[in-house]
């Protein structure tokens, strides 16, 4: 998808939405689940860590980064989960990815409120946000025993 904007000019050009990744870490059968701390509106809703893919940036480079700064873990990147999944009014897209711990590193809250391990059957334990929530349809099938 492309949204047009019009330059200086007055002629439109053409940009691609900017890309979101998220990380579906599974361990034992269960996927990590975020608790937002902030904006305010969104407190306390679950997500997937994840963030930004920066200019010059692979989408796994980034899935990467946000893990460590996110959670303090390495991860090896694996399949996408799902399809895109539009966000900010097209101005945006999500794109999650499965992933798995290295080195036996344990998460830490360092941007959430809180984290779960979540299994299949409790994935709908959970207030889930928006732009997440296909996500967590597609996972059902990958969680399950």
């Amino acid at each position: 998808m492309r949204t047009e904007r019009a330059n200086g000019g007055g002629q439109a050009e053409r940009r691609e939405p900017r890309v979101i990744v998220g990380a579906a870490i599974i361990r034992d059968g269960r996927v990590l689940a975020c608790a937002r701390s902030a904006p305010p509106e969104v407190a306390g809703r679950w997500e997937f860590p994840g963030g930004k893919v920066e200019p010059g940036e692979s989408e796994t480079a980034a899935l990467a980064r946000e893990c460590a700064e996110e959670l303090a873990v390495r991860v090896e990147i694996g399949d996408r989960v799902g399809r895109d999944v539009r966000m900010a009014h097209g101005r945006s897209v999500l794109r999650v990815y499965t992933a798995r711990l290295l080195h036996g590193d344990q998460p830490q809250a360092l941007e959430h409120s809180a984290l779960r391990w979540l299994s299949a059957a409790e994935l709908d334990s959970v207030s889930w946000l928006p732009a997440d929530t296909p996500i967590v349809a597609a996972l059902r099938p990958i969680l399950a025993p």
